[in-house]
């Protein structure tokens, strides 16, 4: 059996993550895996707190790994502790040194980003504004850049990213 080739799906708020990550599952006969932040919130009923976010990313990888038995060539991964580490900084102004130490742990074949070209919709207590989206968006390519890691900006409707997403895996 070849090895799954883990997928990373990073972007701001509202911009298409878990939809492109249900349509790259479907399209390649694999599975994803959701942002554990959703549950985390739709279960606790509160938006995290400073403290949880170690256990949010830790579980996220948690669940990816756990996931990548059922995977099929692919596994795409609705967000990662980097993304966690990244919402610290915005709303602590600080990341602590577990979810630091982990969030460095990016080693994904493929890193893609979702652009902000889709609408901003609300979503209970997990999205803030359309401004806070364009705000993480600029610091997800700044840090991607300044830590070196190559990736794919997708953007457009579903189909266009899709086949931008499929070009990008063939050159791996």
């Amino acid at each position: 059996m070849s090895e799954v080739l883990r997928i990373a799906v990073l972007g701001a708020e509202s911009s298409g993550k878990s939809t492109l990550c249900e349509a790259l599952a479907q399209r390649y006969g694999s599975v994803w895996v959701p942002e554990y932040l959703r549950e985390f919130v739709d279960t606790m009923g509160r938006v995290p707190f400073e403290a949880d976010q170690f256990g949010i990313a830790r579980t996220q990888r948690e669940r990816e790994d756990a996931a990548a038995a059922r995977a099929r060539r692919y596994l795409f991964c609705d967000t990662t502790p980097l993304m966690t580490a990244l919402y610290s900084r915005v709303y602590w102004g600080r990341v602590d040194d577990y979810l630091a130490a982990l969030a460095r742990s990016h080693d994904y074949a493929l890193t893609l980003v979702t652009a902000t070209d889709t609408p901003w919709t609300p979503d209970g207590l997990q999205r803030e504004s359309e401004e806070v989206r364009e705000m993480v968006h600029r610091m997800v390519l700044a840090e991607l850049n300044e830590r070196g890691i190559p990736f794919v900006l997708v953007e457009g409707d579903l189909p266009q990213r899709v086949r931008q997403v499929e070009e990008a895996l063939a050159r791996l």
